[in-house]
């Protein structure tokens, strides 16, 4: 097939941009004389073409001979010339026309391009690796800063308070301060270059830790020292009564737990502190104990109970299996009720006695459920801060727990304001018998029950508080006593004893105090 003449000037129309600008103009195809145009130049029989190079072979016959050359000219027979560029022809004896064309395009950098992008996913991953652990690091920080911040207000306040704290105290702060110490330094191997944030908190665990050994040497009351002291005098002791003669009569065993063979108490020891409530110096006001059960007497768990700021609403409460976990503030069960008056609470075979907000009745709270079993009206009873304890407002009704089981102690408008005790059924909180003393209640400033004996406390100054006053329900005996306590700080909000420890546990202006009871150890 031969192409005509529209083809070939599209054909040389395209060879010439492709080649870029020509370098001497030459006779445009429509200028060429018709029948040397058709003589002389291609015509088309067939294409071959590659990446980058294209070439055309076409044939024509004629009887002049021409041929087309690489400078970008073209000759024919009759010796005319025309310029073109980017491509070759010649033609042969035969008459056919062979032509080549070259076509500027490069050849595109495949292998490059796939580098580029296997480099680029490598480093992509890197990225995310890297940005994982910088997340990861940033919320470990997060939380160390927060813990740093509860350690400066506890070292604070042990700055500020004139209460000496426990070894154990220091003891905590101190792992505490070492553990932030340990991922600082892994914090600082981990990031490459330096970090302010990380320099910083660096510092502060530094001067955290001058300043628990600081106040430790300090110790403001010498209770570490004291009890060192104490210790020494003991093993003293221990020794002088092994040096006696093998002929010392033996004295009687001390009452084993959870009974009554003895005849009351006698002394009580100087106060343990415990630590603070675990909602605050503000919350002054509320109670703390051990469950105690027959069934199980060593196995009830702790519970911490204090009153909101006001001093008469209960909401909150916490329970702890083991006094380690109260300790370490570790494992609590944090419940909310919405119905609790005053520092009177009391909790016996896993529920919690309250006097109900507002009323004279009684609430029976199971701790498993935090759900109330049972509420009953307490006969007469005044509320409300008619007969309350003296410096301890609405706690006219006080619940107590002993060997013998669950009481209450209030007062009526018929007792004048003494003191009435009651004993009660714990589970219907029915009142079995009740006991009228002449001890008026508001010059009291806090009672409880040993193996059905009441024991009545009153302030003599800020530092001491004194047991001075008995009524035995066994017999109807009353008297007075004189045994010294100390405490911590000016008011005492809550006493609760526990049988099988034979210990009083004491609600001393937020803090959760322990004192042992010495006993007379013959029976009365």
């Amino acid at each position: 097939m031969k192409p005509g003449l529209p083809f070939l000037e599209a054909l040389l129309f395209l060879l010439g941009p492709a080649a870029g600008d020509l370098g001497t103009p030459g006779p445009s195809p429509s200028s060429l004389p018709l029948t040397d145009f058709t003589s002389n130049v291609i015509s088309g029989s067939g294409s071959s073409s590659s990446f980058g190079a294209s070439s055309y072979r076409g044939s024509s016959r004629g009887s002049s001979g021409g041929s087309y050359s690489s400078s970008g000219g073209f000759s024919s027979g009759s010796g005319s010339v025309s310029q073109f560029s980017n491509f070759t022809g010649s033609k042969d004896d035969r008459g056919t026309c062979l032509c080549s064309v070259a076509l500027p395009d490069t050849t595109f950098p495949v292998e490059r391009m796939e580098h580029l992008e296997i480099t680029a996913r490598i480093l992509s991953q890197k990225f995310e690796k890297e940005l994982s652990k910088v997340k990861e690091y940033v919320q470990l920080i997060s939380v160390y800063e927060k813990r740093l911040s509860n350690l400066t207000v506890r070292v604070e306040i042990m700055e500020k308070d004139s209460i000496s704290y426990t070894e154990l105290d220091f003891e905590l702060i101190k792992i505490e301060v070492k553990e932030m110490e340990k991922l600082i330094i892994r914090l600082k191997d981990t990031f490459g270059g330096s970090s302010v944030i990380v320099d910083q908190l660096e510092v502060e665990i530094r001067n955290m830790t001058l300043l628990v050994e600081k106040l430790e040497t300090l110790d403001k009351n010498n209770v570490l020292s004291i009890r060192r002291e104490i210790a020494v005098l003991k093993n003293k002791l221990k020794e002088c009564e092994a040096s006696k003669g093998e002929n010392t009569p033996v004295g009687p065993p001390p009452p084993a737990p959870g009974t009554c063979a003895h005849g009351g108490v006698v002394n009580i020891s100087r106060p343990v502190i415990v630590q603070l409530n675990w909602r605050g110096f503000a919350y002054k006001y509320g109670a703390w104990g051990r469950d105690y059960s027959p069934q199980n007497p060593d196995k009830g768990l702790y519970w911490v109970a204090p009153l909101n700021t006001e001093g008469r609403y209960l909401e909150y409460y916490r329970l702890y299996n083991t006094l380690d976990d109260l300790l370490l503030y570790v494992n609590a069960r944090e419940y909310r009720i919405q119905y609790g008056q005053g520092s009177g609470t009391a909790v016996y075979k896993n529920n919690m006695y309250i006097n109900w907000y507002s009323t004279r009745n009684i609430a029976k709270v199971n701790l498993t459920t935090n759900t109330v079993a049972v509420t009953q009206t307490l006969p007469n009873a005044v509320y409300n801060n008619r007969f309350s304890y003296a410096n301890v407002a609405w706690q006219d009704i006080d619940l107590a727990v002993d060997e013998n089981g669950l009481w209450v102690i209030y007062s009526t408008e018929a007792s004048t304001g003494n003191i009435v005790i009651s004993k009660l059924n714990d589970t219907t909180l029915v009142v079995l018998e009740t006991w009228h003393t002449k001890q008026y209640k508001p010059s009291v400033s806090n009672a409880f029950m040993v193996c059905g004996v009441l024991y009545a406390t009153r302030t003599l100054n800020t530092r001491t508080e004194e047991i001075f006053y008995y009524y035995d329900t066994n017999t109807g005996r009353e008297g007075n006593l004189h045994i010294v306590m100390q405490k911590m700080q000016e008011t005492v909000q809550s006493i609760n004893y526990h049988p099988f420890e034979q210990k009083l546990f004491v609600y001393n202006d937020g803090y959760l105090l322990n004192y042992d009871l010495i006993f007379d150890q013959e029976p009365h």
